[in-house]
């Protein structure tokens, strides 16, 4: 019996064994397939679209005819090192040339080639340009416009369009960027291609709506969702519900029930944006009314990402997690609710309210690109007034502008630069160059002379450097940014000017508090006249100002760098006919203008005095071209 057992356990493990022998070995081979040989083909099915297979097959199995040339990068795998000559650009900087429409155009098109026209980067000649764009036009399906003859396989070429897909075909493209409005982060190419904002048709060229946020902060108990539906209307509930899915059904409603595309927004603090392709125009409308956009579509390409931290404006989840949103949204600081809002109203203003500040936006950023280190810092597109207002002939460098001391913890240099008007009858202010030699925060005094007779042979002697500057003969030339000033801070004054060294002084100081307002004296109130149909501003007025001339006041000299940078950018004729005229006229109304735009700071009132030695000698009554403030 024992031995009948012994028998049949040796049998059991005899049989074990053989198996393991016989099995294994297959299986191995079955799991880990053997690579190919060197030369020998994968042997894939006769398919009779067998080309379309060649993209899944390894590079050394197909044969190959004899030594080939090294391809350029294809579009799919374009960066801007391997796909961009940023060495045409070296020599003039980015200048942009738009090749002609071959058929017919759209309004859209025609806001677009202004836009592109009215940059400092734009150039009729195409052997000039390092960047050739081409529109794509507002064609049927399938009905693609032909690459142009200087295609030369896109390199150097911007393909733009204010719609989701391009007209040129992917095997078109080859080398050329891509600007296009809501791309996704499959297709889009980071650090090469830009990715713009869905505008609606009627989106203004120029001036643009400002931002609707009326409130200053949240009201608690007012808090509200806004849901985006397909239709293009909005549907509102608030945070407190759940009974809000996301197909836009919400069983509570606090406000308008829908707005339409165009009207108002309603007064919500959070806008739910599903990722459909009909949500792009919902984010603009967003933006523009202070709703913090609620990205429901983490595969979405937000415009401008290259530059703008959305991290600061808007929200990106997931609507699967539809109950975790909306406790993170109810649960979020009224701080950070107030920061959120504030951003979108910013982002708004500098990069999206009007046709043309999209188009600059992509040129800077293409422009940042060639300039490498020296491009804008994110703090100077992320913070106001943006990048845009922020001229690299000026400085890249935070630390230079008026506009982020505070961020920084900084404050302006202890030092100004006076600068006197002189015209005719040309006598030197003996009296106003000793008052200002007298400030201890006095660097220099510049006379600026534009009176035809001759500057005096001999100067006054002075504590600080005293230098006399040949001007132009027009009230314009006091504004722009000469070499010879060395320090941020300059003191405007006419001739005729009557100002105390104490007076001078405590300015300089309530300045270096805000050095982005014009600090000054004399103020006056601007008015609109409708039997001249132009614009006036007066001393008449009592009690109110809305204005501080420039005949006695602190400005930073980012101001001028502001004016020459906007007489180089606008066209010739209209530079000369419309805003420099208003400017050759009455300087106060454009620059006042200029610097509210500039800084979103009303200007500053130093101290009051009596208006009668201030007043011009000629009168008291001034008017302006209409076109003076609106440039």
């Amino acid at each position: 019996m024992q031995s009948w057992r012994r028998k049949s356990l040796w049998l059991a493990m005899s049989a074990s064994w053989l198996l393991v022998l016989l099995g294994v070995f297959p299986l191995l081979r079955l799991a880990v397939p053997s690579r190919p040989r060197a030369g020998t083909s994968q042997g894939w099915p006769r398919w009779l679209d067998a080309e379309l297979l060649q993209s899944f097959s390894q590079p050394a199995e197909f044969p190959e005819d004899g030594p080939q040339p090294p391809r350029a990068p294809g579009g799919g795998s374009c960066t801007w090192e391997a796909c961009f000559d940023a060495s045409k650009c070296r020599g003039g900087g980015l200048k942009v040339f738009v090749y002609p429409a071959t058929g017919p155009v759209s309004e859209t098109h025609r806001r677009i080639l202004a836009s592109i026209e009215g940059s400092r980067y734009h150039t009729f000649s195409a052997a000039e340009a390092c960047l050739l764009l081409l529109l794509s036009p507002d064609t049927p399906a399938g009905q693609c416009t032909p690459v142009p003859l200087q295609w030369d396989g896109g390199r150097n070429h911007l393909v733009l369009g204010l719609h989701p897909a391009p007209c040129l075909r992917p095997f078109q493209l080859g080398q050329a960027m891509v600007a296009q409005a809501r791309p996704t982060v499959d297709t889009f190419r980071a650090g090469f291609d830009v990715a713009l904002p869905l505008l609606p048709e009627a989106h203004p060229l120029r001036g643009g709506a400002p931002g609707q946020l009326r409130q200053h902060s949240p009201h608690p108990g007012m808090a509200l969702l806004a849901l985006a539906e397909e239709r293009g209307g909005w549907h509102t509930a608030g945070t407190n519900s759940s009974a809000c899915p996301w197909d836009g059904r919400c069983e509570q409603d606090h406000g308008p029930k829908q707005t339409h595309p165009g009207a108002t927004l309603p007064n919500a603090t959070f806008c739910l944006i599903p990722g459909r392709s009909s949500d792009a125009l919902h984010f603009l409308q967003a933006l523009q009314a202070g709703c913090i956009p609620v990205l429901l579509s983490p595969r979405w390409e937000l415009p401008f990402s290259e530059v703008i931290d959305w991290t600061k404006a808007a929200i990106v989840a997931d609507e699967r997690l539809s109950l975790q949103v909306l406790t993170a949204l109810q649960e979020m600081p009224l701080t950070r609710v107030l920061a959120l809002r504030q951003q979108t109203q910013f982002l708004w203003d500098a990069y999206f309210s009007t046709v043309e500040k999209v188009i600059h936006t992509t040129l800077e950023i293409i422009q940042d690109r060639i300039s490498g280190a020296s491009a804008h810092p994110s703090l100077l597109w992320n913070s106001p007034p943006g990048a845009l207002l922020a001229l690299p002939t000026f400085s890249t460098s935070p630390s230079d502008f008026p506009f982020y001391h505070l961020q920084q913890g900084s404050r302006p240099l202890g030092k100004f630069s006076a600068l006197i008007w002189v015209e005719a009858p040309g006598q030197l202010p003996v009296k106003l160059i000793q008052a200002m030699a007298g400030s201890q925060h006095c660097a220099q005094i510049l006379v600026l002379w534009s009176s035809e007779k001759p500057p005096p042979p001999r100067l006054p002697e002075t504590a600080v450097p005293l230098t006399v500057i040949d001007g132009p003969r027009k009230v314009s030339g006091r504004f722009f940014p000469y070499s010879a000033i060395n320090t941020d801070a300059i003191l405007s004054l006419d001739a005729h000017s009557s100002l105390s060294t104490s007076e001078v002084d405590f300015a300089f100081v309530v300045w270096q508090s805000f050095p982005e307002r014009m600090v000054g004296f004399l103020t006056w109130n601007h008015f609109w006249d409708e039997a001249r149909g132009s614009w006036g501003y007066t001393a008449e007025r009592a009690n109110e100002f809305s204005m501080v001339l420039t005949s006695a006041a602190f400005y930073h000299r980012h101001l001028g760098v502001q004016v020459s940078g906007r007489s180089s950018s606008l066209p010739p004729r209209t530079a000369s006919t419309r805003w420099w005229q208003g400017l050759a006229t009455c300087p106060s109304c454009p620059l006042a203008s200029v610097w509210t735009q500039c800084s979103s700071r009303t200007q500053c009132l130093c101290c009051v005095r009596s208006t009668a030695a201030w007043r011009s000698p000629r009168r008291d009554r001034l008017y302006c071209p209409p076109s003076a403030w609106g440039g």
